[in-house]
């Protein structure tokens, strides 16, 4: 899984993968085949769209980006790598600070559009930031595939030669420590720089998810900005902090007709061949089921049909789910906001900086409505530093100074805002108290608020189907999730996909359990999910099977981390009917009850007799006995013939959490090379490592 940020909490326990798909492997290549001259300037992907709809034509994107720095006077450029906008996030606030508080004219850049060679010519008297998140299992952002090529290489080449002496940087790495590889691309930046002769500037930054990603950023950032001044000779003691300067400008407009209402992708003249990708998702029909009989959850298996799309996918990989903010968390933020009567305006909202990465941060024009239900994370926690932002527009002393000591008191902003999941709208609600009405933080810049709160991104989980047997039919199985956080258990906190989700499920099913959920528009901007369809797009993963169909597998994955394994035990025994010798198939599954959340039960009998003996799924059913059986329990029973399966090679999957089923997991393979392999602890814990290094041990996890 992505090593991810906040907001994934709200879907936690079934989201598998946060991201996007980038190109970059194929601009690499492309750019070492080609002579660089022959890219000296790249369009943005958008800017063709955008001159076919009549908006502002965005300028096209120059690659190097020293040429750039040098012709508009930067001194400072934010590279971010970012898979689910938290990076990217962090970027822009370094890059405001830089520019407000020390006057350090800067630049942020989406590292994906520019041509890296040319760091090598960056000048002694500038710097360069690299704030860089690790996806999956060490992996690089999919935009910053291209440059971790570049450096990765055994001799890399810059535009003029193989070193970087005149380099000075500084990184920030986004991660989460229940990873095996927790922030491998900030540490292998910052060393591969380091080796080609680079200088860092500060120590290297390094969140983690697991723990509080933004309080290790801000911890971080009081420590690099000193040397930061020191490295530019900027006089710290005159740092400004003054008032706030935009960093969008927001114009509301008359004209309604041809907003965008929650389009994800920007509109093409008609007769256009529409190529589907994580910058424009399909509309895909879909049909679901609830796979737990009674109890107080439900579980939903999806099949999304891209028959009418050019998406494919391979068994193994990952299908995203773009959401829809609730109605009631919509409401909400513009009530409090005033903007509850406005709506459906239409607002421009474009950078005032001309050479930010993003001159519009979304489809634009848009209306309120779009913007809070389909393009920002209004149900995300709010951050301590969105709400010092906030501070100023208070509209009374009791509110500023409430909005002051959650900015600034960590211990009170955990219990309140991060451990209680407080979004936006609930913490203006909060601090507005007894004085709490319509339009009471109307006072608060609408810029502030596109500024203040990430964009909405897709939710991604593991496939659950062959793509050997149902290419263009994907199953995706998902629990729907709430709970009652423990320092307001009087509150209930909503996934937002697994809830959008379940409403669609409701509604074509006509199902009523009882319980209140929130309301969604499930018809989308203008009706384009009208029929059942949600915004789909597919990411590519390396969880996949053995190339040899005779090598045996052992799969590990309780809840719904079994899903990429249905996809798995299908395909195999699809390849067991069509002839092929298929090695022995070993599935380990847990769940809480045999009769209530035992998940695809119906189809494990028969797909196991086909592939026959010593193939099995082997259970854990926690809530049956006195004690509490979990997959790794049932693991340790069968030791010595999983050791057996090892020495013939066999290969280790394990799917669900990572921070305590995947590390006990990890730790009963370790205990079985101690106690099969006679090896010495320090030997048993290289020889899972070997496995993992060749591929043999891989993880689909998430915290």
């Amino acid at each position: 899984m992505a090593q991810s940020s906040p907001p994934a909490l709200l879907d936690s326990l079934d989201i598998v993968f946060l991201g996007t798909i980038g190109l970059g492997t194929i601009a690499w290549f492309a750019r070492r085949q080609i002579a660089e001259r022959l890219w000296g300037s790249k369009s943005n992907s958008s800017d063709k769209s955008s001159q076919q709809n009549g908006q502002p034509q965005a300028p096209k994107r120059e690659r190097n980006f020293v040429k750039i720095m040098e012709q508009q006077g930067r001194k400072v450029i934010f590279f971010y790598g970012s898979q689910t906008g938290t990076a990217e996030d962090y970027a822009a606030r370094l890059a405001k600070e830089c520019q407000t508080r020390f006057g350090v004219s800067c630049m942020t850049a989406d590292i994906e559009l520019y041509d890296l060679s040319y760091l090598d010519t960056v000048p002694e008297d500038c710097l360069v930031f690299f704030v860089m998140a690790t996806y999956g299992e060490g992996e690089p952002t999919d935009n910053a595939v291209e440059f971790w090529d570049l450096l990765t290489e055994e001799s890399p080449e810059f535009s003029e030669g193989s070193e970087l002496a005149n380099l000075r940087y500084v990184v920030f790495g986004l991660g989460n420590k229940t990873y095996e590889h927790f922030n491998e691309v900030g540490r292998k930046v910052d060393k591969c720089l380091a080796q080609l002769g680079a200088r860092r500037i500060g120590e290297r930054g390094e969140g983690d998810d697991d723990g509080s990603l933004e309080e290790d950023f801000l911890a971080w950032q009081e420590n690099m900005w000193p040397e930061f001044c020191e490295a530019l000779g900027v006089d710290e003691s005159n740092a400004q902090s003054g008032p706030r300067q935009a960093t969008f400008g927001v114009e509301e407009l008359p004209d309604v007709s041809d907003a965008y209402l929650g389009e994800l992708a920007e509109k093409v003249q008609e007769g256009t061949k529409l190529v589907y990708d994580a910058k424009r998702p399909y509309n895909a029909p879909l049909t679901t089921r609830d796979l737990f009989n009674g109890g107080d959850r439900h579980c939903l298996h999806i099949d999304i049909d891209v028959s009418d799309s050019n998406l494919s996918y391979q068994t193994g990989d990952h299908v995203a789910i773009w959401p829809t903010n609730s109605e009631d968390e919509v409401n909400r933020l513009a009530s409090i906001l005033g903007l509850a009567d406005k709506l459906d305006v239409p607002v421009m909202v474009k950078a005032v900086d001309s050479t930010a990465s993003k001159q519009y941060p979304f489809p634009v024009p848009a209306t309120y409505r779009a913007i809070f239900r389909h393009y920002l994370d209004i149900c995300a926690a709010a951050s301590r530093q969105s709400l010092m932002t906030l501070v100023e527009y208070a509209p009374t002393e009791q509110s500023k100074e409430a909005l002051r000591t959650l900015a600034k008191d960590k211990d009170e902003y955990r219990l309140k805002v991060g451990e209680a999941m407080r979004n936006m709208g609930e913490v203006l609600e909060l601090v507005a108290g007894s004085e709490a009405r319509p339009g009471f933080f109307s006072s608060v810049p609408f810029d502030v608020i596109v500024e203040s709160v990430s964009r909405l991104q897709p939710r991604y989980y593991s496939i659950s189907s062959s793509a050997k047997e149902s290419p263009k039919k994907i199953a995706a199985t998902a629990v729907t999730l709430s709970y009652n956080p423990d320092p307001t258990p009087e509150r209930t906190v909503y996934g937002v996909n697994t809830n959008y989700l379940w409403q669609i499920h409701a509604a074509t099913h006509k199902v009523e359990d009882g319980r209140v959920y929130p309301a969604y528009d499930l018809a989308g901007p203008r009706a384009a999910l009208q029929g059942v369809k949600v915004p789909v797009h597919v990411r590519r993963s390396q969880f996949k099977l053995p190339r040899n169909p005779n090598v045996p597998v052992i799969m590990v994955g309780p809840g719904t981390g079994v899903a990429p394994f249905r996809g798995f035990v299908r395909e195999r025994a699809l390849q067991k009917k069509d002839g092929k010798p298929i090695g022995p198939t070993i599935l380990f599954y847990g769940c809480r009850h045999s009769q209530q959340d035992f998940l695809y039960a119906d189809e494990w009998p028969e797909l196991f007799a086909t592939l026959g003996e010593p193939s099995r799924i082997i259970t854990a059913f926690s809530r049956e006995t006195d004690h509490k059986v979990y997959v790794q329990h049932r693991l340790q029973e069968n030791g010595q013939e999983m050791w057996e399966l090892l020495q013939k090679g066999a290969y280790v999957y394990v799917c669900g959490d990572a921070r305590n089923m995947a590390r006990d997991v990890n730790q009963t393979f370790i205990n079985f090379a101690i106690e099969y392999g006679q090896m010495t602890e320090e030997k048993a814990h290289d020889f899972v490592k070997n496995l993992r290094n060749t591929g043999r041990y891989q993880e689909d996890v998430w915290s």
